[in-house]
């Protein structure tokens, strides 16, 4: 017990990580809440937009779905491979200390090329469920989108 005190009144360093400690994969549970506040702090307002403001309401939405959904796809896409590019993290990612880097070297964050590869990779990985559960039996945590984009989620310090 004396240790920690000594640590934390900085009379004793602080044991350094390693290299394996400081990228730790996320956890998945993570990686689901971060999904489902990302779908609600970036695709519920540009649905609203879309929905009431660009087609004026409900019914003329629906009667142009196609449209519709191609109004709200496009913003969406730009809005979060930017996010992965420049800054490493969406909203939700950030909110619970994930970051994506790049599978082979985790300083780096993903180029547009791979964050692309990623965002249209991801509803295929989640919706063949084996994509998804691929992640319960690696021990990095890795998804179909990860290994077919060449990134990894880490959680972030």
């Amino acid at each position: 017990m004396a240790r920690w005190r000594h640590i934390k009144q900085g009379k004793i360093p602080q044991p350094e990580k390693s290299q394996k400690e400081a990228f730790l994969p996320a956890p998945i549970a993570d990686r689901l809440k971060a999904f489902l506040t990302d779908t609600f702090m970036i695709t519920m307002p540009i649905m609203y937009i879309v929905i009431y403001l660009v087609m004026g309401s409900r019914e003329e939405f629906r009667d142009h779905m196609g449209e519709g959904w191609l109004y709200i796809l496009i913003p969406h896409y730009l809005i979060v491979t930017a996010l992965w590019t420049i800054k490493g993290q969406t909203p939700g990612m950030k909110a619970y200390d994930i970051a994506i880097v790049r599978w082979f070297d985790e300083t780096k964050r993903p180029n547009f090329f791979q964050s692309s590869i990623r965002y249209f990779a991801m509803p295929i990985s989640i919706l063949s469920i084996i994509g998804v559960l691929i992640a319960l039996f690696r021990s990095d945590r890795q998804t179909l989108h990860d290994l077919v984009s060449l990134t990894k989620l880490i959680h972030a310090k």
